[in-house]
Protein backbone atom coordinates (compact mmCIF):
# COMPACT_ATOMS: atom_id res chain seq x y z
CA UNK A 1 0.00 0.00 0.00
CA UNK A 2 2.74 2.24 0.78
CA UNK A 3 4.49 1.58 -2.10
CA UNK A 4 2.09 1.95 -4.53
CA UNK A 5 0.81 5.48 -2.97
CA UNK A 6 4.19 6.65 -3.39
CA UNK A 7 4.75 5.55 -6.97
CA UNK A 8 0.82 7.06 -7.58
CA UNK A 9 2.10 10.16 -6.20
CA UNK A 10 4.93 10.15 -8.10
CA UNK A 11 3.03 9.87 -11.13
CA UNK A 12 0.76 12.62 -10.25
CA UNK A 13 3.60 15.29 -9.70
CA UNK A 14 5.64 14.21 -12.68
CA UNK A 15 2.20 14.36 -14.70
CA UNK A 16 1.37 18.24 -13.53
CA UNK A 17 5.31 18.69 -13.54
CA UNK A 18 4.51 18.12 -17.26
CA UNK A 19 1.60 20.23 -17.70
CA UNK A 20 3.66 23.05 -16.59
CA UNK A 21 6.60 22.40 -18.95
CA UNK A 22 4.40 21.96 -21.55
CA UNK A 23 2.57 25.40 -21.28
CA UNK A 24 6.06 26.89 -20.50
CA UNK A 25 7.28 25.62 -24.07
CA UNK A 26 4.64 27.21 -26.16
CA UNK A 27 5.48 30.81 -24.77
CA UNK A 28 7.94 33.60 -25.61
CA UNK A 29 9.88 34.47 -22.68
CA UNK A 30 7.94 37.89 -22.86
CA UNK A 31 4.60 36.06 -22.51
CA UNK A 32 5.81 33.99 -19.74
CA UNK A 33 6.21 37.48 -17.57
CA UNK A 34 2.85 38.79 -19.02
CA UNK A 35 -0.08 40.38 -16.16
CA UNK A 36 -3.48 40.67 -16.96
CA UNK A 37 -2.89 43.33 -14.53
CA UNK A 38 -1.14 44.97 -11.60
CA UNK A 39 -3.19 42.50 -8.93
CA UNK A 40 -2.88 39.43 -10.61
CA UNK A 41 0.47 37.19 -11.07
CA UNK A 42 2.64 36.10 -14.45
CA UNK A 43 3.53 32.47 -15.13
CA UNK A 44 6.95 33.42 -13.90
CA UNK A 45 5.85 34.74 -10.66
CA UNK A 46 3.72 31.81 -10.56
CA UNK A 47 6.78 29.30 -11.42
CA UNK A 48 8.96 31.29 -9.04
CA UNK A 49 6.26 30.55 -6.02
CA UNK A 50 6.28 26.81 -6.64
CA UNK A 51 10.03 26.68 -6.57
CA UNK A 52 10.00 28.52 -3.05
CA UNK A 53 7.33 26.36 -2.05
CA UNK A 54 9.09 22.87 -2.89
CA UNK A 55 12.21 23.98 -1.49
CA UNK A 56 10.78 25.09 1.66
CA UNK A 57 8.61 22.06 2.33
CA UNK A 58 10.71 19.31 0.71
CA UNK A 59 14.32 20.18 2.49
CA UNK A 60 14.91 18.02 5.37
CA UNK A 61 11.03 17.19 4.91
CA UNK A 62 11.16 14.28 7.32
CA UNK A 63 13.00 16.18 10.26
CA UNK A 64 12.51 19.89 9.82
CA UNK A 65 8.89 21.93 10.17
CA UNK A 66 8.18 23.03 6.26
CA UNK A 67 8.20 26.36 6.84
CA UNK A 68 12.17 26.82 6.58
CA UNK A 69 13.15 30.25 8.64
CA UNK A 70 15.36 30.71 5.11
CA UNK A 71 12.04 30.88 3.15
CA UNK A 72 11.16 34.76 1.69
CA UNK A 73 7.39 33.91 0.41
CA UNK A 74 6.28 37.41 -0.17
CA UNK A 75 9.34 38.31 -2.40
CA UNK A 76 7.86 34.72 -4.19
CA UNK A 77 4.92 36.52 -5.78
CA UNK A 78 7.41 39.71 -6.67
CA UNK A 79 8.74 40.04 -10.38
CA UNK A 80 12.32 39.22 -8.67
CA UNK A 81 12.99 36.56 -11.78
CA UNK A 82 14.28 38.31 -14.78
CA UNK A 83 14.61 35.48 -17.38
CA UNK A 84 13.09 31.91 -18.44
CA UNK A 85 16.33 30.48 -17.50
CA UNK A 86 15.82 31.98 -14.27
CA UNK A 87 12.30 30.79 -13.89
CA UNK A 88 13.26 27.58 -15.09
CA UNK A 89 16.55 27.53 -12.87
CA UNK A 90 14.15 28.11 -9.87
CA UNK A 91 11.01 25.74 -11.15
CA UNK A 92 13.21 22.91 -11.61
CA UNK A 93 15.40 23.25 -8.42
CA UNK A 94 12.02 22.41 -6.38
CA UNK A 95 10.99 19.84 -8.49
CA UNK A 96 14.33 18.05 -7.54
CA UNK A 97 14.25 18.88 -4.18
CA UNK A 98 10.43 17.51 -4.05
CA UNK A 99 11.91 14.20 -6.18
CA UNK A 100 14.48 13.54 -4.07
CA UNK A 101 12.41 13.85 -0.70
CA UNK A 102 9.88 11.53 -2.21
CA UNK A 103 12.43 9.51 -2.97
CA UNK A 104 13.80 9.20 0.76
CA UNK A 105 10.48 7.85 1.94
CA UNK A 106 10.49 4.55 3.07
CA UNK A 107 8.63 1.82 5.28
CA UNK A 108 11.32 2.53 7.74
CA UNK A 109 10.03 6.62 8.04
CA UNK A 110 6.80 6.28 6.48
CA UNK A 111 4.81 6.71 9.59
CA UNK A 112 7.00 9.68 10.28
CA UNK A 113 5.36 12.80 11.63
CA UNK A 114 5.58 15.76 9.10
CA UNK A 115 5.57 19.29 10.45
CA UNK A 116 3.92 22.39 8.25
CA UNK A 117 3.70 25.66 10.03
CA UNK A 118 4.14 23.99 13.24
CA UNK A 119 0.88 21.22 12.38
CA UNK A 120 1.49 17.88 12.05
CA UNK A 121 0.63 16.16 8.88
CA UNK A 122 0.92 11.87 8.37
CA UNK A 123 3.29 11.49 5.09
CA UNK A 124 0.33 10.70 2.71
CA UNK A 125 -1.48 14.48 4.45
CA UNK A 126 1.84 16.06 3.83
CA UNK A 127 2.29 15.08 0.35
CA UNK A 128 -1.29 15.44 -0.18
CA UNK A 129 -2.01 18.79 0.95
CA UNK A 130 1.74 20.13 -1.81
CA UNK A 131 -0.13 18.17 -4.63
CA UNK A 132 -3.01 19.92 -4.21
CA UNK A 133 -1.29 23.23 -3.98
CA UNK A 134 0.97 22.48 -7.09
CA UNK A 135 -2.38 21.08 -9.24
CA UNK A 136 -4.12 24.60 -8.11
CA UNK A 137 -1.00 26.34 -9.20
CA UNK A 138 -0.06 24.62 -12.39
CA UNK A 139 -4.10 25.11 -13.59
CA UNK A 140 -3.47 28.62 -13.24
CA UNK A 141 -0.23 28.59 -15.20
CA UNK A 142 -2.06 26.47 -17.76
CA UNK A 143 -5.05 28.87 -17.88
CA UNK A 144 -3.14 31.85 -18.29
CA UNK A 145 -0.99 30.28 -21.17
CA UNK A 146 -4.14 29.47 -22.95
CA UNK A 147 -5.54 32.99 -22.66
CA UNK A 148 -2.33 33.98 -23.65
CA UNK A 149 -2.02 32.10 -26.77
CA UNK A 150 -5.56 31.87 -27.46
CA UNK A 151 -6.39 30.17 -30.87
CA UNK A 152 -2.45 28.99 -30.99
CA UNK A 153 -2.84 27.20 -28.02
CA UNK A 154 -1.77 23.45 -28.70
CA UNK A 155 -4.25 21.42 -26.34
CA UNK A 156 -2.68 19.61 -22.95
CA UNK A 157 -5.17 17.27 -23.12
CA UNK A 158 -8.22 16.17 -25.71
CA UNK A 159 -8.96 19.13 -27.90
CA UNK A 160 -12.06 20.79 -27.85
CA UNK A 161 -14.65 19.04 -30.04
CA UNK A 162 -12.64 15.82 -30.05
CA UNK A 163 -14.09 13.81 -26.87
CA UNK A 164 -15.43 11.02 -29.78
CA UNK A 165 -12.12 10.92 -32.00
CA UNK A 166 -9.85 10.60 -28.49
CA UNK A 167 -12.21 7.99 -27.09
CA UNK A 168 -12.76 5.89 -30.32
CA UNK A 169 -8.56 6.10 -30.44
CA UNK A 170 -8.38 4.79 -26.98
CA UNK A 171 -11.33 1.90 -26.85
CA UNK A 172 -9.86 0.46 -29.87
CA UNK A 173 -6.60 -0.09 -27.92
CA UNK A 174 -8.02 -1.47 -25.11
CA UNK A 175 -7.23 -1.62 -21.43
CA UNK A 176 -3.36 -2.80 -20.94
CA UNK A 177 -3.56 -1.74 -17.03
CA UNK A 178 -1.76 1.63 -17.91
CA UNK A 179 -2.14 4.47 -15.71
CA UNK A 180 -4.79 7.21 -16.66
CA UNK A 181 -1.02 9.80 -16.10
CA UNK A 182 0.86 7.92 -18.75
CA UNK A 183 -0.37 10.63 -21.36
CA UNK A 184 -1.13 13.89 -20.83
CA UNK A 185 -5.01 13.64 -22.17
Amino acid sequence: MQENYLQSAIKQFEYYKALGEKTFDQLSEQELFWQYNEASNSIAVMANHLGGNMKSRWTDFLTSDGEKEWRNRDQEFEPVLKTKEEMLQRWNEGWECLFEALNSINSENFHTKIVIRSQYHSVVEAINRQMMHYAYHIGQIVYVGRMIKGDNWTSLSIPKGKSQEFNKEKFAKGTHGGHFTDELK
